[in-house]
């Protein structure tokens, strides 16, 4: 069964969904909407194209990464040992959300979901501190590194990946990320687990398994489970990394 939602604030149980996570169609991306949606495990995925209203999903088998169980290959240890990149976090969050909606002609695609309607959403989220970006940075001299510095991570270099989602009660919702070389999205994900569980992070939430998901050490649990961990600190509203 799928409901229609009106201008109240309110979701329908997600056991009494469809089976590829479908719960709800309509209301709004307001942020109120958007916080009560993912301290429910509900998430907006709709291709804007083609259809006006929000669509609203909550799986009941849900796919995320415990930070502490990220898996880092050899190969992706080396690449971080040779310094080509710097990765940040909330430096251009604009530049990887649009990064995310148009890499590799995302946005031409007839079922492409992170349209204007979405950018928006989320920038308002992320200016109240509950949406966070991890940007992934080419350096213009890979033979000589130099140490961080915050204030000059963005001034000449070129962003070629990264990767935003929610930030809400110690977990990360993850929305979406895009590579503009190879293996810059994995870094951003590691950065982001790294950072997340030195803060006592719970879990990446990745909605869906995927190929690189589940290299990384992505598993599924129960949507009971997932709500349990997630009303373990009902407390927490923003939970930057």
């Amino acid at each position: 069964m799928v409901w229609q939602l009106d201008d109240d604030l309110w979701f329908p149980n997600p056991r009494w969904g469809e089976d590829d996570g479908l719960v709800a169609i309509g209301g709004d991306l307001s942020v109120e909407r958007l916080l009560l949606a993912y301290s429910n495990g509900f998430f907006p995925w709709y291709a804007f194209q083609m259809e006006r209203e929000p669509h609203w999903y909550c799986p009941l088998d849900r796919y995320v990464i415990f930070p502490h169980e990220i898996h880092v290959s050899h190969s992706m240890r080396q690449l971080i040992r040779q310094r080509k990149y710097e990765v940040t976090v909330n430096q251009d969050f604009d530049g990887v959300i649009r990064g995310c909606a148009t890499a590799q002609g995302r946005n031409e695609e007839s079922g492409a979901w992170l349209g204007p309607n979405i950018i928006e959403a989320f920038t308002r989220l992320h200016r109240l501190g509950y949406a966070t970006s991890v940007e992934v940075w080419e350096r213009q001299d890979a033979d000589k590194p130099r140490p961080d510095s915050p204030s000059v991570n963005a001034q000449g270099r070129r962003l070629v990946g990264g990767l935003y989602g929610v930030t809400l009660r110690r977990a990360f919702f993850g929305e979406s990320m895009f590579s503009q070389v190879p293996n810059a999205s994995k870094l951003a994900l590691i950065h982001l687990a790294k950072a997340m569980e030195t803060i006592g992070g719970h879990f990446i939430d990745c909605q869906f398994e995927t190929p690189l998901f589940k290299s990384m050490g992505g598993r599924h649990i129960t949507y009971d489970r997932y709500m349990d961990i997630l009303n373990s600190h009902p407390q927490d509203t923003s939970s930057q990394p």
